[in-house]
């Protein structure tokens, strides 16, 4: 890693940014977080400058639009972030020898796999979101085809920023019922294991595409018993369907029934193995202090 003199991370106040910055400090190096006011990746004349004024050796794209169900209302938007973005950046990356690291996700997947899905299955995405998100990785391997790094995940949850587990600590302390699917299946994701993931494979020159998860596939409705265990909150948690949580949002975009990740190819190249979802939730229930602390927050 020392062999980077300047990093930028695009997408910089979101929670995987804040996680790698902390990755990297952990190594004494400092990184350069670009907000979207800052730099709007879809705007390729603020990828110009973002270059010119930074000349980044490494970028790492955390930048993105990730509202899900807003994306199904604002495809021409998700497409110029998600999509045109990625190919603003990878070909600046190209001009400027920059090492581009692009983040994905397992939206790209149809969800009808009986097994976690290998980096080189087919993506079928179901949502204008996952759509978009496969454009991106299509644009920054078109644009940049000497060298690209592009990362998938799923899940993610992490100290910084609302994520699933914080959301469901909340509402259990404010004696709100729980009703969360349990029909949809995925490997809920510590960005701090992300980030740590991410260094590991610089650190080997890796190039293509990896998918980084914690290790084990789980529901949403498990997930937040999970939660409320490990939190010591008791809730009235009852597991809903997809089909029945969709008659009250009617407006959801659709989600992939079954998206686990195949890490395997990430542990050959770095020789780590991911640990256990529950495992990096443990951390994070550390790392937030005490379910009030965490209600302050």
């Amino acid at each position: 890693m020392d062999v980077y003199r300047s990093i930028v991370i695009t997408g910089g106040g979101g929670m995987l940014a804040h996680s790698l910055r902390d990755a990297l400090r952990a190594r004494r190096l400092d990184a350069i977080a670009v907000t979207r006011s800052e730099c709007d990746v879809a705007n390729a004349q603020d990828v110009s400058r973002l270059f010119q004024r930074h000349r980044p050796s490494l970028l790492l794209n955390c930048a993105a639009h990730t509202a899900v169900d807003l994306c199904e209302d604002e495809p021409a938007r998700a497409n110029a972030i998600n999509g045109e973005g990625p190919a603003h950046l990878a070909r600046m990356s190209c001009e400027y020898h920059t090492c581009l690291t692009h983040f994905s996700t397992d939206f790209v997947f149809d969800g009808q796999n009986d097994r976690p899905y290998r980096p080189d299955d087919p993506p079928a995405p179901i949502s204008t979101y996952g759509a978009s998100k496969l454009l991106g990785e299509t644009k920054v391997q078109e644009a940049n085809p000497r060298g690209w790094l592009i990362l998938r995940t799923a899940w993610l949850f992490g100290r910084y920023g609302n994520c699933f587990p914080k959301t469901i600590v909340k509402l259990a302390q404010a004696g709100r019922p729980l009703r969360v699917v349990n029909d949809q299946i995925g490997s809920p994701t510590s960005t701090t294991d992300v980030a740590e993931a991410t260094l590991r494979l610089l650190d080997q020159k890796a190039t293509g595409l990896f998918h980084i998860t914690n290790a084990g596939v789980t529901s949403w409705y498990d997930f937040a018993a999970e939660i409320l265990r490990q939190f010591g909150l008791a809730a009235d948690l009852a597991p809903v369907t997809t089909e029945e949580w969709i008659r009250t949002r009617p407006k959801q975009a659709k989600r992939p029934a079954y998206s686990g990740l195949d890490c395997s190819a990430y542990s050959a190249v770095t020789g780590h193995v991911l640990r256990g979802w529950k495992e990096a939730l443990a951390e994070y229930r550390t790392s937030v202090g005490d379910a009030v602390a965490l209600t302050q927050s």
